[in-house]
């Protein structure tokens, strides 16, 4: 894939940059713990699950409209940009904290929070290139990967499957001053399954939240995750903290559109089933045209063998990558050379997924991050009938 220098790609790149910096606060409360955000930074009125089934069931999509954004969301802290058949949308705060999020994809590109030295630092490692990556993909067509990118599937009795194709702004609330909140809807083409995706900045913390509703008379099986590439100075530098004595095994990168995986985390599967095969996958399906390339780690042979986590103060420096069964709901990923650390946290979600490409690659470049997130994709939720499920990520910076 080579590296994009056409002028829609330059404009894209300028729109993952901060908002003009606000005179920053440095005074800051406690941080606050997973227990108080999953009521406070993504906080939800709570209501019946059959209440919250039909709510879901008629959702208001507005067009993919620049000027209509500006019209009715105006005023929370947030502003829009079109670029090509996209739009950025720009969260920003008074204490200089921001991130973007791009419509109609869903993917979050980029989350700069305030830092204990005053500026505002990149958490988030986005690769914006050009390339043609598969059959349906046109030539030039520009590529974002990396941020923080939501996977879901939903598998009925029958054995349909179903998956976001495509998110649509319905709200935005809140104000600069303390939180903003953008929701965002989609829905099955029968419209029996609805889900609501919410993305929370706050003062220290970006929240990413997603409640799925079951409209249909059968209940479904539903396989999630969040994954968010860290941007890191190297994996020699990076340790991941808190995990000790989790369950892990070692399975493959959980994949996307959105997914940066080096050449060398790939090989042929030779028929082997892989339960994540087009689990995640984004909303233009580019990856359906992939053939039988397989992520996978170098224990993939192992990978249904259960192991303990036995290094509170885990280094990243190998490639890995493993999915934690029974693991704290929250741990921490410490970089050393950029002198930083962000706390992931999970509500909802049973498992950890964390993935390193290793040090082999070149220092700040294409490879130069770690993937971590919560996910149920070994135990996937069943959802009964009118029933809805929650499940959010937490990146909280805890460098204010």
């Amino acid at each position: 894939m080579a590296v994009a220098s056409t002028h829609a790609i330059n404009i894209l790149l300028n729109s993952l940059s901060p908002f003009p910096k606000a005179t920053p606060k440095f005074a800051s409360p406690p941080p606050p713990s997973i227990h108080i955000l999953s009521h406070h930074a993504l906080r939800r009125p709570n209501m019946a699950a059959a209440a919250a089934a039909s709510s879901l069931s008629q959702p208001f999509f507005p067009p993919l409209n620049v000027e209509y954004y500006d019209r009715e969301f105006s005023g929370h802290g947030v502003n829009f940009q079109g670029i090509g058949d996209s739009v950025v949308v720009r969260l920003g705060l008074e204490d200089g904290s921001t991130a973007n999020l791009m419509l109609p994809s869903g993917l979050i590109t980029s989350y700069k929070p305030h830092m204990w030295h005053g500026g505002c630092e990149e958490v988030l490692h986005t690769v914006v290139s050009q390339g043609k990556e598969a059959e349906e993909e046109e030539e030039g067509e520009v590529v974002v990967q990396g941020g923080v990118s939501l996977g879901l599937k939903s598998v009925s009795d029958d054995g349909d499957e179903w998956s976001p194709g495509g998110w649509f702004l319905h709200d935005v609330q809140g104000n600069a001053h303390s939180s903003i909140q953008v929701e965002l809807r989609c829905s099955s083409t029968d419209k029996l399954v609805n889900v609501r995706y919410l993305i929370t900045l706050e003062k220290d913390i970006l929240g990413s939240e997603i409640i799925v509703a079951n409209s249909g008379p059968s209940p479904i099986q539903l396989l999630s995750s969040f994954m968010s590439h860290l941007t890191v100075s190297t994996p020699d530098a990076v340790y991941a903290v808190g995990l000790e004595r989790a369950n892990y095994f070692n399975k493959p990168p959980l994949r996307s559109e959105f997914s940066i995986i080096p050449p060398d985390f790939r090989k042929k599967s030779r028929g082997a089933s892989n339960p994540l095969r087009g689990l995640f996958f984004g909303w233009n399906r580019r990856n359906e045209a992939d053939g039988n390339d397989e992520p996978v780690t170098k224990d993939d042979d192992d990978s249904e063998k259960e192991e303990e986590e036995v290094d509170n103060y885990l280094q990243l420096t190998e490639k890995m990558s493993r999915t934690y069964t029974y693991a704290p709901r929250r741990f921490t990923i410490i970089d050393r050379g950029r002198r930083n650390s962000v706390v992931v946290g999970r509500i909802g979600f049973e498992e950890f997924h964390v993935y390193s490409p290793g040090s082999q690659h070149e220092w700040y470049g294409k490879y130069a991050f770690v993937c971590a997130g919560p996910s149920n994709t070994l135990k996937p939720v069943t959802l009964a009938p009118q029933d809805v499920w929650r499940g959010a990520q937490v990146l909280h910076n805890p460098s204010s």
